[in-house]
């Protein structure tokens, strides 16, 4: 009898290694980001410009990677003719930045992601979330379709491609530099500090323009002061992308208006001239944005 039992025992375990064998061979390994994505047919344009912009090695790779995936649809809601545009060689590196600004390093979950206000990309910019009424936002885009699990990350759908800001908008959006966004204006230098660049510009905030003698903001942005005006702001802008752990290696920095800002540490704060470095590392399309406390004047 005890054998009898035995043999049926060992039989059942048998069963359940080969049921358990069985439903694991019918489970294929998951894919990749890339694969996962042409499989599911729905980001075509996604799998195209990512072969343009030489990104399908690095969403092949080991990650993790977090991506915010536009559809086809998304895509097709940008101006007529920018998809193709972008796809052009000459346009690989434009590109290329768009794509990675999709990009968050690590496997962020949904229910991790609506804890975050903003996310760093892989591209450099922080990309801002917001959740409203159970809805999630990525910068413009709605997140429609969220952890769509992968090898060597996560998907979560998003129904707009998501455009980096460049210096200009960046510092629009802040909200803190409405006196230095009206001052680029009236200066005429907004379509420059929207260009390719890259820059390093040492933004003063608003506060920062209050602390000059009263009356000097008014009398800047009047018609007549232009030049001097972009004289200013030009002293506040450096050539490349000038990152915080490389400005305090230097003394000086020859700024766009020709003449060279004195760098200074001390204490492990920075100064530029007569202006303590308050916000480093603001990461934008065209360059880096480091927050002043102070109006630099050219000597």
């Amino acid at each position: 009898m005890k054998k009898v039992a035995f043999v049926l025992s060992l039989t059942v375990v048998v069963s359940l290694m080969l049921a358990v064998s069985a439903i694991t061979a019918e489970q294929p390994e998951p894919k990749d980001i890339v694969d996962t994505a042409v499989g599911a047919g729905s980001f075509k344009t996604l799998a195209a410009a990512l072969k343009a912009a030489d990104l399908v090695e690095t969403l092949k790779g080991k990650g993790p990677f977090t991506v915010f995936a536009p559809t086809d649809e998304a895509f097709s809601k940008l101006p007529k003719g920018t998809v193709e545009n972008l796809l052009k060689p000459e346009n690989k590196e434009k590109l290329a930045g768009i794509l990675t600004y999709h990009v968050v390093a690590g496997k962020i979950m949904a229910a991790d992601v609506v804890k975050l206000k903003e996310a760093k990309t892989i591209q450099g910019s922080n990309v801002s979330i917001k959740v409203a009424y159970g809805k999630v936002k990525v910068d413009n885009a709605n997140v429609v379709k969220t952890d769509i699990q992968t090898s060597n990350g996560v998907i979560h759908v998003i129904d707009a491609v998501i455009i980096p800001k460049d210096i200009v908008d960046t510092a629009v959006e802040a909200g803190s530099f409405k006196t230095l966004a009206a001052a680029l204006k009236a200066a005429d230098l907004v379509k420059t500090l929207k260009g390719k660049g890259p820059f390093t510009v040492f933004a003063p905030t608003d506060e920062a323009f209050s602390k000059l003698p009263k009356g000097t903001v008014e009398d800047l942005l009047k018609p007549e002061n232009k030049e001097k005006l972009a004289g200013i702001l030009a002293y506040h802008v450096v050539p490349g992308k000038v990152m915080a752990a490389d400005v305090v290696k230097l003394t000086k920095a020859k700024t766009v208006q020709g003449a060279e800002v004195t760098i200074t540490v001390k204490g492990g704060k920075v100064k530029v001239d007569n202006a303590n470095v308050v916000k480093t590392d603001i990461q934008t399309s065209n360059g880096v944005i480091h927050v002043i406390d102070a109006v630099m004047l050219p000597k």
